[in-house]
């Protein structure tokens, strides 16, 4: 192995062996409190709970969580507005929504808003804790029969032709390996995967990912995965 890939390996286990920070956000008491419990006894540092948007919004910008599991049926300020608020702010952020609803335009309009996965009330606390310890390190999570919907929706976004701005710079370059992980990305693949196909750690795969939004000004896996189908990426 490489010096890269040893010190990337190492890296990523570092990571792994960090005790993740999660935030639980859900307006009945006790379904909160019980969430709370069994993630800290899964070995997570629950290091916030909320009731409503706005303290949502202000507790996760106090304590900085890594994932913030959040539901969307919120008083104060809707769910979609709090994963807005706290993305667009707080870039290292994840957000894992959690909710009753399995209604497809609850689902797209979560992602839309940064969410990196959506998992019903109805998973048991193993899907749970795979999905908050996959959404931390960026792999989207969603529960089975979602996914397809989410990447059929970044075809459609991809469809539609895009606004070009007057004196549009010259698109970035991005390197070979930037542009494989890209296009595996636009295929629905997790980072776990791409990894795996590209004999690779998990963290490399994360730092490719974020150098290309850098390049490419992006700010989430969305605008990430439709910038590569609209260049026809996931076709190749």
């Amino acid at each position: 192995m490489s010096t890269e890939n040893t010190a990337s390996a190492e890296s990523a286990q570092d990571a792994e062996q960090r005790t993740i920070r999660v935030m639980v956000v859900d307006d009945h008491p006790m379904w909160r409190d019980a969430v709370a419990r069994d993630l800290a006894e899964s070995g997570f540092d629950v290091v916030a709970t909320a009731g409503d948007g706005p303290q949502a919004v202000r507790r996760a910008r106090a304590v900085t969580p890594d994932v913030l599991v959040l539901d969307l049926n919120l008083p104060g300020m809707p769910g979609v507005q709090v994963c807005k608020e706290l993305v667009g702010s707080h870039p290292g952020l994840r957000v894992l929504v959690l909710s009753a609803s399995g209604e497809h335009a609850d689902v797209l309009e979560a992602v839309k808003s940064g969410a990196t996965g959506y998992l019903l009330k109805s998973a048991s606390t193993q899907e749970l804790t795979e999905a908050v310890r996959s959404t931390a390190v960026g792999d989207p999570v969603f529960t089975p029969g979602l996914a397809g919907l989410v990447l059929g929706e970044y075809r459609r976004l991809a469809s539609e032709p895009a606004p070009v701005a007057p004196d549009e710079p010259k698109a970035p370059q991005l390197t070979d390996r930037e542009t494989e992980v890209l296009r595996l990305v636009a295929k629905g693949l997790s980072y776990k995967q791409i990894a795996e196909r590209l004999v690779i750690s998990h963290r490399t795969v994360q730092n490719h990912v974020q150098n290309t939004l850098g390049k490419l000004q992006l700010h989430n896996r969305v605008e990430l995965v439709r910038y590569a189908i609209e260049r026809g990426l996931d076709d190749a």
